[in-house]
């Protein structure tokens, strides 16, 4: 393939996939199951490899009306669902799965209008389902991001459906184009549309620390940070990555906590130091309910049922 500069160039190691251009490398690991890096003007955005997510930490109104119990089995997946499949895709092309030694009748010399790596992750719930999550690389680092869950009719309803990006340092804070203040299905209509800017990781400081940080119906969000885990990385000069709506608006969270850490602080002074960020993009988020405390559930319609299939794309872009 002949070089131009609106190509990516395409690296097929032993067991990943590189793809860098202008200012950006974005490592795909084979063994460990998704994006393993996604390195911007030499700044690393990734802790761990992103994943699905199908866990937000337990409510009062969720142990009100048992629902953690209920849907128990999407705290395992949360955690523990494997990768079964990958697929890779050059300029649209499904092509023979590069790992050695097939990858060794490429050259250091490969460029591509475009590149996919599709993962596919299998649920350890009875019964399991799958996750797909493609990532679609265009020369300009834009990442699109589609996640495709398969629903299952015997299957709990899920607390929420989603894409959990671990970043390696704590943000300053976050900036977006959505409802103002903290939403959820059932508690949207106090929501202001606008451009809001928030000065670090806020949590809300429950007694006992539960779900909380959700923001809904966003059009864009921007996370600033201004320090990174390279201890000779001292200039301290903020730095962005931006989450842009694909066909529909998105919902997420920016916390300094997984939800499994809020899950297992039975008081908020349990819960760690501050150390990374904790985005989750969220296609489907379950009602938070609160009619009352002793046992209503969320209405109907504000629950999501895992017998149907879930599709939501985002758009990562890097900062110019």
């Amino acid at each position: 393939m002949d070089y131009t500069n609106s190509k990516l160039h395409i690296i097929f190691s032993d067991g990943s996939l590189g793809v860098e251009g202008d200012n950006f490398h974005y490592i795909f690991s084979y063994d460990r199951g998704g994006l393993e890096s996604l390195n911007i003007n030499g700044k690393e955005w990734l802790y761990r490899v992103p994943m699905p997510t199908f866990w937000r930490a337990t409510t009062s109104n969720d142990d009100g009306s048992g629902f953690s119990v209920k849907s128990a089995q999407w705290y395992a997946a949360d955690m523990f669902s494997t990768c079964q499949d990958i697929k890779v895709k050059i300029d649209g092309k499904e092509i023979e799965f590069p790992i050695a030694p097939v990858n060794n009748k490429y050259s250091n010399n490969e460029f591509a209008k475009s590149a996919e790596a599709d993962f596919t992750y299998q649920t350890n719930t009875v019964p399991a389902t799958t996750v797909t999550v493609a990532y679609l690389i265009t020369p300009d680092g834009n990442v699109k991001v589609s996640s495709h869950f398969v629903g299952k009719k015997d299957l709990p309803d899920l607390p929420v459906f989603g894409f959990r990006m671990i970043i390696p340092t704590k943000a300053s804070g976050f900036k977006y184009a959505g409802l103002s203040g903290e939403t959820y299905p059932d508690r949207m209509a106090g929501g202001k549309p606008g451009t809001y800017k928030v000065a670090g990781l806020p949590v809300t400081p429950y007694l006992v620390p539960q779900e909380c940080g959700m923001h809904m119906s966003t059009d864009w969000l921007k996370i600033t940070r201004n320090s990174t885990q390279n201890n000779a990385d001292n200039n301290n000069q903020p730095f962005t990555l931006t989450i842009k709506k694909d066909i529909k608006k998105f919902n997420f969270s920016c916390l300094p906590y997984t939800a499994e850490e809020l899950e297992n602080a039975t008081h908020i002074e349990e819960l760690p130091l501050e150390r990374r960020t904790v985005l989750v993009i969220a296609g489907a988020v379950r009602g938070v309910g609160g009619i009352d405390s002793w046992g209503t559930d969320v209405e109907e319609k504000y629950h999501i049922s895992a017998a149907n299939n879930i599709d939501f794309p985002f758009i990562i872009e890097p900062e110019n």
